[in-house]
This record gives C-alpha cells, sequence and structure tokens, in this order.
C-alpha cells in the first residue's frame, strides 16, 4: 500500500522525517504522506502515540519543534507525525457541497463536499496503514486548521471513537451558514460519556468565522459529558495564519494535561519520590489506555536533585533504578558514572561512562560527543588513579 520515497531526512535531536506514498483507492488517487519518528526510533523498542494532522508539508516541521520542547521539559510524551499533504483541499475538508456562488452565479466551491470519503481515507487505508509499518500505541490525535479544522470537529461527531483527541485551529464553522455547528449540537446533546479531549482556538478573526467560534464556545460551556474534557481559546494577537504554532502547542498542552504530576512548590521536586511518580502514571496509563512508565529524564531528573541535596546514595540508587529501565539509553549510564565520579569512585565511573560512549554512537545520540569526552577523560582519570596507587 504504501511506496517509501528517497526522501529520508535525518534530523538530529528530533527524530526523522520520511515521504510516503499512499496509493489510495477511497480516493482514486496517489497521496503523499509525511512521517515523523522521535529520535531514537531506529534503534529502541518503544510504541508512541500517533499526531494526524491534516495540511502536513505546512505544519509538520514547527510542530515536531514543539513535541520536541515539550517533552524535553516533561509535558507529554514523545509521538509519531503523520501529516497529509493536499491535492483538492477544499474537497477533502469541507463536509458538504457549498451552495455559495460567486458574481457570474456559479459555485464558488465546485469539487466541495468530499470530508466523509477522507475520514473513510484515514479510517480504512492511512491509519491501519501506519499502525502496520510503525510501532504505536493505541492513542490518536487530529490537528486541523480551517478548513482543516473544521474537519477535525466533523470527525469528531461523524466517528467518536476514530481518534482520542483533537486540536482544531481557526474552524471555518460557518461553513454552508453553519450547519456543522447544528449537527455538533445535536452530537453533543446525546453524549453522556466520552473520554475526549478537544482544544479549539482562533485568532484575531472578525466576521462569520469569529461569531462561529463564539456559538462554538458557548454551546461547549453547556455539555456536561462524563469524561469529555475540553477548552477553547481565542488568541488576539494572532491571525488566521499565526495562530496555528501557538495552538498546537496549547493544544498538546491541554491533551496532555497534569503529564508531569505534583510537584513540591519550592524544589520542584516530585512528591514522593520515584513511588510518588509510580503512583501518578498508573493514573496517567489508566487515562490514556496504554501502559505509561516513569520517563527516563523524570528519573534523571529526581537523582541530580537528590545529589544537588547532598545525597549521593539515594542519587545512586535513583540512577541505577533508571539503568535497569532503560537499559538501552546512553544517557542513565552517563548520570551514574557522574554520581560514582563525584563521589571519588572513578574505578566505577569508568566503565559507565565507556558504555554510555558506545551506545551514544549507536544510537547516534545527540549528546554522543558529550559522552565521548566524558568516557576519555575518566579514562584518563583512572590511569592516573591507578599509577598513584602503585606509586
Amino acid at each position: 500500500l504504501f511506496a517509501m520515497s528517497v526522501a529520508v531526512i535525518a534530523q538530529p535531536g528530533s527524530g526523522t522525517l520520511k515521504t510516503l506514498t499512499l496509493k489510495s483507492t477511497v480516493l482514486g488517487e496517489d497521496r503523499i504522506v509525511l512521517v515523523r519518528t522521535p529520535a531514537g526510533y531506529e534503534t529502541n523498542k518503544l510504541s508512541y502515540p500517533v499526531l494526524y494532522m491534516t495540511d502536513g508539508d505546512a505544519h509538520i516541521g514547527h510542530t515536531s519543534s514543539s513535541i520536541e520542547f515539550l517533552v524535553q521539559n516533561g509535558r507529554m510524551p514523545d509521538l509519531i507525525v503523520v501529516g497529509v499533504t493536499n491535492t483538492d483541499r477544499t474537497r477533502d475538508l469541507t463536509p458538504s457541497k457549498s451552495t455559495t456562488k460567486n458574481d457570474a452565479g456559479q459555485v464558488q466551491f465546485p469539487t466541495s463536499g468530499g470530508a466523509d470519503n477522507f475520514l473513510k481515507f484515514f479510517e480504512t487505508e492511512l491509519i491501519p496503514e501506519i499502525e502496520k509499518q510503525y510501532r504505536v500505541q493505541p492513542y490518536r490525535i487530529l490537528a486541523g486548521h480551517s478548513f482543516g479544522g473544521l474537519f477535525a470537529i466533523h470527525a469528531l461527531i461523524s466517528k467518536p471513537r476514530l481518534f482520542n483527541s483533537y486540536i482544531a485551529v481557526s474552524p471555518s464553522l460557518q461553513w454552508e451558514n453553519g450547519e456543522e455547528l447544528k449537527r455538533a449540537d445535536d452530537f453533543f446533546k446525546n453524549q453522556k460519556e466520552m473520554r475526549t479531549t478537544l482544544f479549539v482556538s482562533i485568532g484575531n478573526e472578525p466576521g462569520a468565522i469569529g461569531t462561529s467560534f463564539d456559538s462554538f464556545k458557548e454551546l461547549l460551556s453547556k455539555t456536561n459529558i462524563n469524561g469529555f474534557e475540553w477548552q477553547a481559546e481565542r488568541m488576539a494577537d494572532e491571525d488566521h495564519g499565526s495562530v496555528v504554532l501557538r495552538s498546537h502547542y496549547f493544544g498538546l498542552r491541554k491533551v496532555y494535561e497534569g503529564w508531569q504530576g505534583p510537584r513540591d512548590m519550592k524544589s520542584g521536586a516530585v512528591l514522593g519520590g520515584l513511588q510518588g511518580a509510580e503512583a501518578h502514571y498508573k493514573k496517567l496509563s489508566d487515562k490514556f489506555g496504554y501502559p505509561i512508565p516513569v520517563p527516563e529524564n523524570l528519573i534523571n531528573q529526581m537523582g541530580y536533585q537528590f545529589l544537588a541535596d547532598g545525597k549521593p546514595e539515594e542519587a545512586i540508587a535513583v540512577f541505577k533504578a533508571n539503568v535497569e529501565r532503560y537499559p538501552g539509553s546512553a544517557n542513565v549510564y552517563d548520570s551514574l558514572a557522574e554520581a560514582y565520579e563525584r563521589e571519588g569512585k572513578i574505578d566505577l565511573a569508568a566503565p559507565l561512562y565507556d558504555k554510555a560512549r558506545i551506545l551514544g554512537q549507536q544510537n547516534d545520540d545527540p549528546n554522543a560527543a558529550v559522552f565521548k569526552a566524558n568516557s576519555e577523560r575518566a579514562q584518563t582519570k583512572l590511569k592516573e588513579t591507578q599509577t598513584t596507587k602503585k606509586q
């Protein structure tokens, strides 16, 4: 079904971007799909949630960077990002035929109204193939802008179980006199329980699109659906084009709200230590529907917090736990080595630094040069220590 093109772009620190061609029977045409996998995907065995986006070529770059930033700061897990590029954008993203006519009396959007067919393409071709080709978790997010935002809301009320969360930016809910608003109103009135998150936003956009956004926000405010979480934001200092970057950032923050867990207000340390983190990520696992371990970088932060507090034994215990949980990571060995080195145990630190160097090189880790320098320095220090003892 997929034919992989020759365009494979390595992006140090932010994963790899591949261009795929899908021969779609549903759409009767070839579709170009961009797939961004996280850094280390090729060498680890982890599975990831998937973010599907319309207008993929326009938004996959800045969205991937936002994901990387949020992951580095412990705000969300890393994602596979799938961006679908356009052939006939109006056809695919609008839910009904347009009746609007131009000055010549001709229908302004003659190919419109193919959103249901495009949704079928997602459901029966795109998603199954992505889940066949890639290691994925059973959690899907859909993001779209303008007509794509309209499509995201249409997907929510047409196939509510196809995706778990939705980010609808400047949705064109004014389409065909707001008929999608009416459908949404009927849909939400009939829902009692729905484990879904929706983030919807708009910039400084007057006229029908702004009015329809306000109507949709009012509609959402009247919902009382168990498990349904939503947020609607008007970003007054953005316009229709610029609003996307911030919306994807804040939309992902909403989807993964509470990901970090409770922290001490003064120190920033995770309350309850490693056991507290375990309990928190058990709750997240229940919420998102798949096992979510305590992230490597969070355990690493705990270890360094103990070092900063003058508790090296506790730090070493935490770093050891991270090695046991993430044996394929270079950084866990480097951190444990640093803790031993600070305690004057260079004989224990040196082989761990070397392990980090080897894994860093194998994994094409962005910090491979740092791991190599640490290993070389530790080996030199170890030799000096051994020489001193012999004397």
